[in-house]
């Protein structure tokens, strides 16, 4: 446990020098085992060389290039445009619509695109023009794009349920469908907070314009292909009709063909999205690798043994020990981004919640680390709207460099809580993201 917990501060204290996550572990992962094996470099960096191989040649990871490039042709094909009228036609007209048509369009674009940053970053190019000329309080304008981006960890594909099923060992597609049910309550929640804050101050967030019959028609009509792509994947995945792997390979061909349908491709686009596509998942591997190393070295270290041991020893309930987690995982948000938590916590959180009998029944842990990935995330996504970090927060005054980060902050409160009112729902209520992974409707994820 000693060594696990020094090459635990020096990781910390690399990722506090700004030195990539990735990097940071692989180091000192490697340089663990140099230090296990009695200084013997050949010996000691043999874990590494094995973690470097079993990344890059792990198949199931061929969903991450795949689903980023997906959400690349989908946001520069302007379909986060459609998203947001079809979203504008159904509430737009009602006291803060525009911002619910925000976290609309957000749960929209996120279930394509997988990711928290690119949505934030997309939507408020989308709506927060529309905001401000109907003379919505910043607070909130910007707070429904921060909170909104949230989504695009947990409503599938998720780039961060693929890291964490790599990093535990569970299905990516029974992750997946794990997210939809507390992805919708997340919307729902948010929608409740634009409504409470509109409630308390009408002037916030004044009603949009009645959006004529004809025009909501044709809003709607041109998200109808996301919907149809979106529904694909998903029941794809949950029909057994085809992996994970092979869903992204579905959705980035289908994206490619909505945008030839749409009269929206072109091949600079196409070159352009695969581009970022392969600065994005070179990052990710290096992060994916750095994990590995790490992981291995605190298992070998016998760190998880030790953690259980100690949690046994004294006699903690299990949900004792989930509390305690979840405090550390705030505290963490508060100071680390989302990959930087995930990726040094996981390792040592999941074997023990595979261990204390969460589930009756659940002898592998499976059910208990499905329940634990979507908790896991549901923080992570708390964790992009709380100060001092919070990336959204952040990728929102980039956008919008005359709003102080204050303000920002103050807008995302109600949704904050929002979330943590799901989080103890999905702490209480295991069932609400375990009903379609685990096949209680009839079927399973593959």
């Amino acid at each position: 446990m000693t060594v696990s917990l020094i090459a635990f501060a020096i990781v910390i204290g690399l990722v506090l020098l700004r030195v990539p996550i990735g990097i940071a572990m692989g180091g000192v992962g490697a340089i663990g085992f140099v230090y296990l094996r009695d200084g013997r470099w050949s010996a000691g960096l043999g874990p590494a060389a094995d973690s470097i191989l079993d990344v890059t040649q792990n198949d199931a990871l061929s969903v991450i290039p795949l689903f980023i490039l997906m959400g690349m042709l989908i946001a520069q094909s302007g379909m986060a445009h459609d998203l947001y009228r079809a979203a504008y036609a159904a509430v737009g007209r009602l006291p803060g619509g525009l911002a619910m048509s925000t976290i609309l369009a957000c749960g929209g674009f996120s279930a394509v695109s997988g990711s928290s940053l690119a949505t934030a970053a997309t939507m408020s190019q989308v709506a927060l023009p529309s905001m401000r000329k109907y003379g919505y309080h910043d607070t909130l304008s910007t707070a429904s794009v921060a909170a909104g981006g949230t989504l695009g960890i947990l409503i599938p594909p998720s780039i961060i349920l693929i890291i964490y099923g790599f990093l535990t060992g569970q299905s990516i597609g029974k992750l997946f469908l794990a997210g939809i049910l507390p992805g919708l309550l997340g919307i729902v929640l948010y929608l409740f907070a634009v409504a409470f804050v509109v409630w308390r101050n009408p002037k916030a967030g004044p009603a949009g314009d009645a959006m004529d019959a004809a025009e909501a028609r044709k809003s709607i009509i041109r998200v109808i292909p996301i919907l149809i792509l979106f529904v694909i994947i998903i029941g794809g995945i949950y029909g057994q009709i085809f992996t994970a792997d092979e869903a992204a390979g579905v959705g980035a061909f289908g994206a490619i063909l909505i945008s030839i349908a749409i009269g929206r491709f072109s091949w600079s686009g196409l070159v352009s999205a695969l581009a970022q596509t392969v600065k994005t998942s070179v990052g990710l591997f290096v992060l994916l690798i750095g994990a590995d190393i790490f992981n291995r070295l605190i298992t070998r270290a016998g760190l998880p043994d030790d953690l259980l041991a100690l949690v046994q020893g004294n006699g903690f309930e299990p949900f004792t020990v989930l509390a305690i987690m979840m405090v550390i995982y705030l505290i963490l948000g508060a100071v680390f981004e989302s990959l930087s938590m995930i990726t040094l916590t996981v390792p040592v959180f999941a074997p023990l919640i595979a261990s204390l009998g969460f589930f009756e029944g659940d002898v592998t842990g499976e059910t208990a680390l499905i329940w634990f990935g979507i908790i896991v995330v549901v923080v992570t996504e708390i964790s992009l709207i709380t100060p001092p970090i919070g990336l959204n927060v952040f990728v929102l005054r980039s956008v919008v460099p005359d709003v102080s980060t204050g303000t920002i902050f103050r807008g995302v409160t109600p949704f904050w809580l929002a979330d943590i009112v799901r989080l103890i729902i999905l702490i209480a209520l295991p069932a609400f993201a375990l009903l379609l992974p685990m096949g209680v409707l009839g079927f399973g994820g593959s």
